[in-house]
């Protein structure tokens, strides 16, 4: 199958072909706005499917609006009547296009185009309105404001918040993504004449900087959001993208001594924290007991014995734990517990605990094995 991706190289355009390609579409004719005109003359006689994504959205000429969205679009459509080509056409208009302004002209007029194509010629057209887009590859200042703050929030840098309690509505470029692979399948999503990404997400634009600022504090504070909300998932995914290369890493704050060292690696309000420690040769840890918090350890490298007593019984159980096999050991309540590195090399145990350390409340009590 031949499919004609215009736009190849904007941010749905990269997205898309990147996706195609993994379901095993090899055949993608890319044409882009340097590409050389010759070029559609070839691909719209021999595509099976277009997916016309090109547009302008940017301009400082408002005129290239109706040259870019409806120029090029009409120039598209009269060489697959040249060629007698058949083949569905889909294109990405915007919900601009209900508005009066130079932009949202345009994009109606794009439309206009394809349902009048669709008139005359009775091959399938997918018209879609698409609310604000995000993802990775998008630009900054251009595409959306999601990658204008993550852009600008990743580098440190101000954003601009004319109206916080401005409603958004947002759509991941996954979903589109999905929904684009339905329509390729002759089942797209519709909503009367238009089709539709079914995902969107509505949200105030005062909270989505919040968010986006609370991704880069949790390399500080080490708390993750709450990703089970599939929008705040998205956005993190995002916000990553968007990070300069020389900045993927960051430090942790290792609280270290004598016998190794203890430091904090995630947390969150909701599933508790994850830690690493570390323990020299001969070290025991821990001595201590909790009321309700629990813990899981699992060592993965070097030798260990974690031993246990209820605090009202002088019976020890002990297990063996090594990075060489690698088993979690749960920690229960009631229990006193410690940890001994018997091994000639640093014990290092990865330590889950089911609530963020507070230290109003510590809920850890001292008591040896």
């Amino acid at each position: 199958m031949n499919i004609l991706v215009t736009g190849a190289k904007g941010f749905v355009g990269k997205n898309l072909i990147a996706e195609l390609k993994n379901k095993g579409f090899n055949e993608i004719f890319e044409f882009a706005r340097e590409s050389d005109l010759s070029l559609l003359e070839k691909y719209t006689k021999e595509c099976d499917f277009v997916f016309h994504l090109a547009g302008v959205n940017r301009t400082k000429d408002e005129s290239e609006f109706m040259d870019g969205n409806f120029g090029f679009t009409s120039k598209l459509l009269e060489l697959l009547k040249k060629h007698n080509n058949k083949a569905p056409v889909l294109i990405t208009s915007s919900i601009q296009a209900e508005t009066d302004n130079p932009y949202g002209k345009s994009k109606k007029a794009g439309e206009d185009l394809l349902f009048n194509y669709y008139k005359e010629t009775d091959i399938k057209v997918y018209v879609y309105r698409l609310p604000n887009l995000f993802g990775k590859w998008s630009k900054p200042n251009y595409n959306t404001v999601v990658a204008t703050f993550c852009h600008n929030i990743a580098r440190g840098l101000d954003i601009e918040i004319n109206n916080p309690d401005a409603e958004l509505n947002l759509c991941y470029i996954d979903d589109v993504l999905e929904e684009f692979l339905r329509a390729l399948d002759n089942h797209p999503t519709m909503q009367d004449d238009y089709c539709v990404v079914p995902i969107t997400h509505k949200i105030k634009l005062g909270k989505l900087a919040d968010l986006i600022k609370g991704f880069s504090e949790s390399r500080i504070n080490l708390s993750i959001s709450n990703t089970e909300d599939t929008l705040t998932k998205n956005l993190y995914s995002t916000y990553l993208s968007f990070l300069p290369e020389d900045s993927f890493s960051y430090d942790l704050k290792m609280n270290c001594d004598y016998r190794g060292s203890f430091t904090e690696f995630i947390r969150t309000p909701e599933r508790g924290q994850v830690s690493v420690n570390v323990s020299k040769p001969g070290i025991t840890k821990g001595n201590h007991w909790h009321h309700t918090k629990n813990e899981k350890f699992l060592v993965v490298s070097g030798d260990g014995l974690i031993r246990f007593r209820k605090i009202d019984s002088d019976e020890i159980f002990e297990y063996s734990v090594s990075g060489d096999k690698l088993q979690v050991v749960d920690i229960p309540t009631g229990y006193t517990h410690s940890i001994v590195n018997i091994g000639e090399r640093d014990l290092v145990t990865v330590m889950w605990v089911n609530e963020c350390f507070d230290p109003e409340k510590p809920d850890t009590h001292y008591l040896e094995v």
